[in-house]
């Protein structure tokens, strides 16, 4: 049984460093900033926010397969171009999951891309800084009022 009201948030490698790592490519807000814009964006919306961050890929994977909320917002960092076993861990999921990037990855180096999640993804958010995880709650929120 899903917690129909409760968005899982997911943050990969380096995403801890926010605010001070490349700030001319990810801004200057850090993720505890980000966190709080999570939280105010899904209140106004009837929903609330599980969010986490970590550097080991397995522990994204152990709590993707653990969840049971409504949604999955993930910035996989550098994981998005090579995780096969993250992509297999969400493609497990039927809610709605979004992608999202601080940056425009595909403005970027080539390596960067491509995202072996995006194919699994319901949406994609990059580009937009901060602010797109505001636009992925906005999106998820329409999502699940519109099954």
């Amino acid at each position: 049984m899903s917690d129909s009201k409760t968005i899982l948030v997911l943050n990969g490698p380096n995403l801890n460093l926010l605010g001070k790592r490349e700030p001319q490519i990810y801004g200057t807000q850090t993720l505890s900033d980000i966190e709080g814009l999570c939280k105010k964006t899904a209140k106004p919306c009837g929903l609330t926010v599980d969010f986490r961050q970590t550097n080991s890929e397995s522990e994204l994977i152990d709590w993707i397969q653990q969840s049971k909320h409504a949604a999955i917002i993930i910035n996989p960092a550098a994981y998005t171009h090579s995780s096969i076993a993250i992509r297999d861990s969400l493609v497990q999921h039927s809610c709605p999951i979004v992608e999202v990037h601080i940056s425009n990855i595909f403005t970027r180096e080539s390596f960067r891309n491509e995202s072996v999640i995006s194919g699994i993804s319901t949406g994609v958010v990059c580009g937009f800084g901060a602010n797109g995880y505001m636009l992925a709650i906005i999106a998820v929120q329409a999502l699940l009022e519109n099954g």
